[in-house]
Formats: structure tokens, sequence, C-alpha cells
């Protein structure tokens, strides 16, 4: 040691933390690095100490600390050290209290838990002047343009699994990224691996040895994805050995993974987390403050672009679904009659259009009156949805069923002539004599069928066949009757 540098030994030191035997252990590994080394149990004793010594480092170890009660007096801790040094010993599964301490002054921080000997060496590169973590401004341009790439990726699609991996692919282009992943919860409960990308071609889904129902897996406690998209908080590790998993280390260890950053997507409008973003590193390296806000904002956006592919996804279903009732009748699941309308005058246009035949069938469930009043209605219903299927299942796939009132349904025929369409009306009614209907006997149909003329609306097409129909009714029900031209 030159006689121009300081001895450290002779440096003073603070250690907090509110457990009274990892007090005694930093002091037993660490205690001779220091000329005089105080140990505080909590903020109050540790700023009355600071207030009374000179401290070269205080060492904040943050096991047992509560992020939801300690966070601001630690703050206000670091804050009274002007531009001392501080060590913050911080869990892996604690890194999101890094961004907010790292802001607060010069910190820098060791990611434990830590084997005594690199317990040792981060103190005294603390104690040395040696600040771990410093982003150069080639660093930062690099984050600034993968963060374009984020909103490039959020701005030009609205297709949430596109979406998903280009952001992937974006952020792969950070410094040192070799992976990328995507966790998300669609449903409460349900995380998935969404996306993944990779320039080593490692597949996550073979170390994590599933891809969806993630909740459940045994490595939600040891994977920093995983943890951060349940527990909503950044997790960093920095040595995968850290995690406690040997067989989940050496599988990255074997991938050329070295550290991983699990980064929690914004939670939703109703409080609920939804997932998160995992980026693996090649090599394991300090991150700054800066580098870590700028991982952070690059996740909200993605967050951001996400739930405004999935809200736009939801729009579509729900759209899809308010067409859906507006256009099917609820009781049967077939056409209902106002769509029927639709579907008939546009059948009629494009048969005049092409030159093509096209035939009406309308048909009654014949005294279905009386089986309501004798078997109630529930049983009607249930009458009226087996005439339904019953005649689904007769019907060519061209075919379209309406129900226009309670047991009266049209059957458009695309392609058909008068004589076939009574020979398929001929068919139905021998298919609906042969069904059971539950809870009462079986029923019977009465049919009307024609065919549209040249110079016929689809009102006139319909006058005409429900004038067959009230034939059929006449003759005796349960029969045909061919319409008039």
């Amino acid at each position: 040691m030159s006689q121009h540098e300081p001895d450290p030994r002779t440096k003073v030191g603070l250690f907090l933390n509110p457990v009274a035997q990892r007090r005694v252990d930093f002091q037993a590994v660490c205690g001779e690095q220091f000329g005089r080394l105080f140990l505080a149990d909590g903020c109050e004793q540790a700023t009355l100490l600071l207030g009374q010594q000179d401290i070269d480092l205080l060492i904040i170890d943050l096991e047992r600390f509560d992020r939801n009660f300690d966070s601001a007096a630690l703050l206000q801790l670091i804050g009274q050290r002007g531009d001392a040094a501080t060590l913050v010993l911080c869990p892996f599964t604690g890194a999101g209290w890094l961004p907010d301490l790292l802001a607060a002054g010069p910190v820098d921080y060791a990611i434990t838990p830590l084997l005594d000997q690199d317990l040792g060496t981060a103190v005294a590169a603390r104690l040395a002047g040696q600040a771990a973590a410093d982003s150069d401004a080639a660093q930062l341009r690099r984050l600034m343009a993968s963060s374009s790439l984020v909103q490039h990726a959020i701005a030009e699609v609205d297709d949430f699994e596109k979406m998903a991996d280009r952001i992937c692919v974006a952020l792969g282009s950070l410094p040192g990224v070799v992976h990328v992943s995507l966790f998300y919860m669609r449903e409460p409960g349900e995380l998935q691996l969404e996306a993944q990308h990779s320039t080593i071609g490692l597949n996550l889904t073979r170390i994590l040895a599933r891809p969806d129902r993630l909740m459940q897996s045994p490595l939600r406690h040891a994977f920093p994805g995983l943890l951060a998209a349940c527990g909503g908080e950044l997790t960093l590790l920095d040595v995968p050995a850290k995690a406690g998993e040997p067989e989940l280390a050496l599988s990255l260890a074997d991938s050329g993974v070295n550290m991983v950053v699990g980064l929690p997507l914004p939670v939703s409008r109703a409080g609920v987390q939804r997932g998160a973003l995992c980026l693996m590193f090649g090599h394991a390296r300090q991150l700054s403050g800066d580098d870590l806000t700028a991982l952070m904002d690059m996740t909200r956006q993605a967050g951001f672009g996400l739930r405004m592919a999935e809200m736009s996804r939801e729009n579509e279903q729900l759209q899809e679904r308010l067409t859906h009732l507006g256009t099917t009748d609820a009781l049967t699941g077939v056409a209902n009659r106002r769509h029927g309308e639709y579907l008939l005058e546009l059948e009629m246009r494009r048969a005049r259009r092409y030159k093509l035949p096209m035939s009406l069938i309308v048909f009654d469930i014949d005294r279905l009156k009386a089986v309501n009043d004798q078997f109630g209605h529930p049983v009607g219903d249930a009458a009226v949805r087996a005439v339904a299927d019953g005649v689904q299942q007769a019907l060519r796939s061209s075919d379209t069923l309406v129900r226009s009132a309670g047991g009266e349904f049209q059957i458009i025929a695309s392609h058909t002539s008068a004589i076939d369409a009574l020979k398929i009306a001929e068919k139905i009614r021998q298919a609906i004599a042969t069904t059971d209907i539950p809870g009462c006997d079986r029923v019977s149909i009465s049919l009307g069928a024609g065919q549209a003329a040249e110079s016929d609306s689809p009102d006139a097409l319909l006058v005409r066949v429900e004038a067959a129909l009230a034939r059929a009714k006449r003759a005796g029900r349960n029969c045909v009757e061919l319409a008039l031209q």
C-alpha cells in the first residue's frame, strides 16, 4: 500500500439491519475491514449515530425491512448522507427497492445471498471508493434506442400476439441481453408464457417445464420472471445459484445466462397484476439507477401497449357478442326474425343477379298453444328447441333457419327450385314427426314452400308461401303445400 493511500482499516462503518444475528454475522465477516464499526437495529438509531459520528460507509441490509413501512425512513437516511458512500445489500427477490434507493444518493448495491468472501469484497471495494455501477453515455444511448424500438413495436400493431413478439424482439437489442420473455395473465390466476425471443437458441418452456398455468410452477418463487409476474416486484438475480434451485441455476448457466431481471408489468385498472417482462443477460453486471429507470420505463410502455391491444381484442369480442345477440334467437340459437328479413332480401338479390333459383319454406309447429296449455310453457319452449334442432340436422349447410315467431320458422334455401324445396320440406316434416319431445308427446309441423319469381319482393314471396302454409293447416296439418306462382 502506498504511503499516500489511506488505510481502509481506519474507516468508520455503520451496519443497519433489524435482525440481531445478521448484525453479529456482518461484524464477524467484515468487522476487521473497519477501524470502527457501529451496528444499528433501526433507522432511528442509525440517524442518531450519523449525527454523532463521521461515517465513511453506511451498509444497509434490506433483509427483513418492509418496503411499505420503511422506505421513507431509509430514503431520508441516505439523503442525510449527502455525497458519502452507501452500500445496499438487497435480496434478489426485493430489487424493487433499488430504483428509489439508487436515486436518493451515491448508492451501490450487492444482491444477496452472498458468500462471506463476496460480501467482504463488496465492502472493501466501496471502502476503496470504487463505484460498482456506472452507466456511460454510450450505454444510455443504446437504452434510449431500445426504448424507441419498444415505442415502435406498440404503435404499429394492435394484434396482441404480434405485439408481444415485437416487444420481446425490441428488448432483445438491449446491451448484453440474450433472451427476452413476456409473461401475461389473461385471466386471474392463469399466467402463461406469451412470447419469447432468444439470440442463443434458449427455449424457456423447457426450463420451466410448461408454457401455461405458471402460477402453479414450482419455480414461481425462484425464477425472476415468475416472481415479478406473481408478486409485482422488480427482481434481480445476478448469480443464478442465488435462487436456491440448483437445476434452474445449472440450466441457465448451460444456456449461457448469468443474470436475470424480472420487470413487472403495470397492474390493471382493477389493481390486478398482469404479468412481467424477463430479461436474461450473458454476463452479470451492476445496473445503475439510470439503467433501472430506463428498463422500468420501457416496461411501462410495453404494458400500456399490451393493455391497449387487449382492450382492442375485448372490444372485438364484445362486438361479436353484440352482433350475435342482435341476430340470433335466444331460445333456439337460429337466426332471429330481423336478421332473417335481411338474409332473405340479400339472398333474393343474389339469385336475381346470377339468374339462380332460390326458395323459401315456412313452417309452423302444430297446436303449440295446446302443448303450452297442457304441459306448461317450459315444455312448450323445449318443443320449440327440439323442432329447431331437428330441422337444423335435416338441412343442408347452404340453408338458413330463421325463427320468425313463437312456433313459426322460415328456411331460406339458396340455389333451390320449387320442386327441390318441396322435397326438402317433406324431408323435414318426416324428421319432426319422429322426433321425441321432452315432457310431452311428439309434435308435427305444417309447411308451405315456394320458389321466388323474378318480380317477387321479399314480402310478396312471403305472402305466397304463408298462403301455402295456411292451406296445409286447413288440409289437416302435418303436410306440405307448394305456393302458387
